[in-house]
């Protein structure tokens, strides 16, 4: 079993920075691919970024691309978004997942079906 634990969110103004960090329980993360999705009032549950086990490879929505930068520390358990250029669009319920069907997988997956555990979800909010 794995536990995601999000934190980090808060309500900015839009041209804001927000870091988002999600900690992770279990002794196999570093094995994990990482997702970051989120939710917007209304509107289904969005890719917004991942990151393969080692941090080597990351893959972006375009909505997000040049802005966020999602990243991991293994040694802390640690998966983080930073989120730069904050617009008003941006604002949802953030969510990390882990995708374990693969240890040591070279890439994290776009596709929410496939992440294995959900964090409770952290709410960002930019003001215009």
């Amino acid at each position: 079993q794995v536990q995601l634990v999000e934190s980090g969110g808060g309500l900015v103004q839009a041209g804001a920075s927000l870091r988002l960090s999600c900690a992770a329980s279990g002794r196999a993360f570093s094995s994990y691919a990482m997702g970051w999705f989120r939710q917007a009032p209304g509107k289904e549950r969005e890719f917004v970024a991942a990151i393969n086990w080692s941090g080597a490879n990351t893959d972006y929505s375009d909505s997000v691309k040049g802005r966020f930068t999602i990243s991991r520390d293994n040694a802390k358990n640690t998966v983080y978004l930073q989120m730069n250029s904050l617009k008003p669009e941006d604002t949802a319920v953030y969510y990390c997942a882990a995708d374990n069907r693969i240890p040591y997988s070279d890439y994290g997956s776009d596709t929410e079906y496939e992440y294995d555990y959900w964090g409770q979800g952290t709410q960002v909010t930019v003001s215009s």
